[in-house]
């Protein structure tokens, strides 16, 4: 084939010539013949259908795009009310743990009071009875000495009795009867 074979016909045609060129090539740029005016109505469709096409395909990668800019907006609102979720949680839980540090020390706190009082009380309640434990001891000792006493009184009047039985014969007690009456009015007033 020779070089210019295509640049021939093609040169002869912008010459106003037409070209006796063989082959397919020769009947596409023959303007009787067919090929050529199919040539002509497929390249005028496909313009056609590209220029009434473009619109509908712009359109719809117009919609594409916005359904797709739509979807990030939505991803991006969504993953920043997750976020706000996020940091709200862990507020929350830096608040709860914080609580639930104040109780524990208050309850440490009451629990140190608690027994402070306890052992307070148990203090106070152990002195109580160790002041209870020495009025016994006292009202004992006392009761011991009173009992001693009136045994030793007992024992005295018995003992003076016998030797005042002993001893005096009814003429000296008669006496001695007598005087202690006289004597009666003095020690009364």
């Amino acid at each position: 084939m020779e070089p210019f074979a295509i640049a021939g016909p093609a040169a002869l045609l912008a010459a106003g010539k037409t070209a006796s060129v063989g082959g397919w090539l020769g009947d596409l740029f023959d303007f009787g013949g067919a090929t050529f005016w199919v040539l002509v109505a497929f390249v005028i469709f496909v313009a056609f259908m590209v220029w009434k096409a473009r619109g509908a395909v712009t359109g719809a990668l117009d919609a594409r795009a916005e359904s797709i800019r739509s979807e990030i907006e939505e991803a991006q609102r969504l993953r920043e009310e997750a976020q706000s979720l996020l940091a709200d949680y862990q507020r929350k839980q830096r608040d709860a743990l914080q609580e639930a540090e104040g109780m524990l020390r208050a309850a440490e706190e009451e629990a140190a009071r608690q027994r402070a009082r306890a052992e307070e009380d148990l203090a106070a309640s152990l002195k109580r009875r160790e002041q209870q434990a020495l009025d016994r001891i006292a009202q004992a000792e006392a009761a011991a000495q009173a009992e001693v006493r009136n045994t030793a009184i007992d024992l005295a009047v018995s003992a003076t009795r016998k030797l005042l039985e002993d001893r005096l014969d009814e003429k000296k007690a008669a006496g001695l009867v007598d005087r202690a009456i006289e004597e009666l009015p003095e020690k009364l007033h």
